[in-house]
């Protein structure tokens, strides 16, 4: 199947100014995620900036790039702005790839775009991982995902949901505890919409965007894969561990490579 991958990527970052221009074992961190989604097989690869510099650099890379509005609250209005900008059909399928996910392993991109077309009545797909450890579950960073028996999304909260009412919410397995993991896929159509919808009050009380669309009676498919997407860069000092891993997944496919021979 089509579609497309676009990347939102700002320079004034609060916590990383500049971030998605970053050294990153000898690239910018932008072209790392530019990668990750020419290996999933998408028909086009989009970053979507503010930012001169960061326009400046994609076209150096030859790197498709749409200059946004500096105003987008969000990620999904800057791609809302994107899909404008591009004229795409109602049903193209848009895959948002966060611009500091440089280890998002290209299968989980095209598995996300896969569920969107398998469930035509969704205008929204994402992707959960089992949750690992009981830290995970009580960390507000990590967030977690409740699913109904069709795979759609119930809810998500940084809260330790569902809570264990018998053990205190602290269950004693982790089986049907859901990661959320920060990659959605989209119909053009309702990327149109979605600058149009009320902003929701669980969306504000929570900082999840991803609310207001089920906030709004809409639904997400919640598909779920095994492993993680890897460490993503908030701060400075998450560079140097994405370049650890970053140099172990160049060693493994190095071995693997030799052992084909």
């Amino acid at each position: 199947m089509s579609f497309l991958v676009v990347i939102p990527a700002r320079y004034a970052s609060t916590r990383f100014p500049g971030k998605p221009l970053a050294d990153l074992a000898g690239w910018p961190m932008i072209r790392h995620v530019v990668e990750r989604g020419r290996e999933s097989g998408a028909e086009r690869v989009i970053v979507a900036t503010d930012d001169a510099r960061i326009e400046s650099t994609c076209h150096d890379l030859g790197v498709e790039v749409v200059r946004t509005r500096a105003d987008h609250p969000s990620g999904t209005d800057r791609l809302a702005e994107v899909a404008g900008q591009l004229g795409l059909d109602d049903d193209a399928v848009v895959v948002n790839v966060q611009g500091d996910e440089p280890l998002m392993p290209p299968a989980f991109i095209r598995q996300v775009a896969d569920a969107l077309a398998q469930n035509p009545e969704t205008p929204v797909a994402t992707l959960v991982t089992p949750l690992q450890s009981l830290d995970e579950l009580r960390n507000p960073n990590v967030v977690k995902a409740v699913r109904d028996r069709s795979g759609h999304a119930l809810y998500f909260s940084r809260a330790p949901i569902p809570w264990d009412r018998d053990h205190g919410g602290t269950p004693d397995h982790l089986a049907g505890w859901w990661r959320h993991l920060g990659i959605y896929a989209y119909r053009a159509a309702f990327l149109r919409r979605y600058p149009e919808l009320e902003p929701a009050p669980i969306e504000e009380t929570e900082s999840l965007e991803q609310l207001r669309v089920l906030w709004h009676g809409l639904r997400i498919h919640a598909g779920t894969v095994d492993g993680d997407a890897g460490p993503g860069v908030d701060r400075p000092e998450d560079l140097e561990r994405v370049r650890q891993h970053l140099l172990d997944r160049t060693a493994q496919r190095s071995e693997e490579g030799s052992g084909n021979e």
